[in-house]
């Protein structure tokens, strides 16, 4: 009898022990460990996208002291960097597809109008050579680069993730200790955003 219940007692230990070096064989951590890598990857281009939005207001500033009369564009830049500004976003954003899309379509938008702000000033020698100006234009180039390399980071996060919840065997735990996870919405190619405001400088004289 008390050898039986040794025996039991054996048993459960060993249990216990090799049960959770058994499930994270099997991917039990992959879920949590993925999500978390995507929230940190989406707080990247939220940083980078507010970083580009800092430099507007500056950037707007010193065209309309050179170019007053494109006050369409200018006014058109002010307008989407408010709308950018005022979309509401936190972690849940990530598996909310209409919340996703709504920030998505407000950055794009600032994009696009970024890109016709740049290009009327080809127009205005002046502005081109003003050391403001192309302090500006050189960190707002840096700073497209970081967002395209952020998005890009972000999506392939996602995709893992995604994938992680489609399977096996970690579809297992995705139907049932984290069922409550759901799939992370990537950015997706937009025309008018998929590159960065052309910045060109004016070429140096001998």
């Amino acid at each position: 009898m008390n050898l039986a219940i040794g025996r039991n007692n054996w048993a459960r230990a060993l249990l216990v022990l090799f049960l959770p070096l058994y499930l994270a064989g099997c991917g039990v951590n992959d879920i949590p460990t993925k999500d978390e890598q995507v929230k940190a990857a989406w707080g990247d281009v939220q940083n980078q996208y507010q970083r580009r939005a800092d430099l507007v207001p500056n950037l707007v500033a010193t065209v309309q002291g050179y170019a007053q009369q494109e006050k369409t564009v200018l006014v058109d830049v002010v307008k989407a960097r408010a709308s950018a500004t005022q979309v509401k976003v936190d972690a849940s954003t990530i598996t909310n597809p209409e919340e996703f899309q709504k920030y998505q379509a407000a950055q794009n938008q600032l994009s696009g109008v970024l890109g016709r702000l740049l290009a009327i000033t080809e127009n205005y020698p002046d502005l081109k050579s003003n050391q403001n100006f192309l302090a500006l234009q050189s960190q707002l180039e840096g700073t497209e680069n970081r967002i395209a390399i952020a998005r890009r980071d972000y999506n392939e996060a996602v995709r893992q993730y995604n994938t992680t919840l489609r399977t096996f065997p970690t579809v297992i735990w995705a139907k049932t200790i984290y069922s409550g996870q759901k799939e992370a919405q990537p950015f997706t190619a937009a025309a008018s955003a998929q590159s960065a405001p052309k910045v060109s400088f004016p070429s140096q004289q001998p």
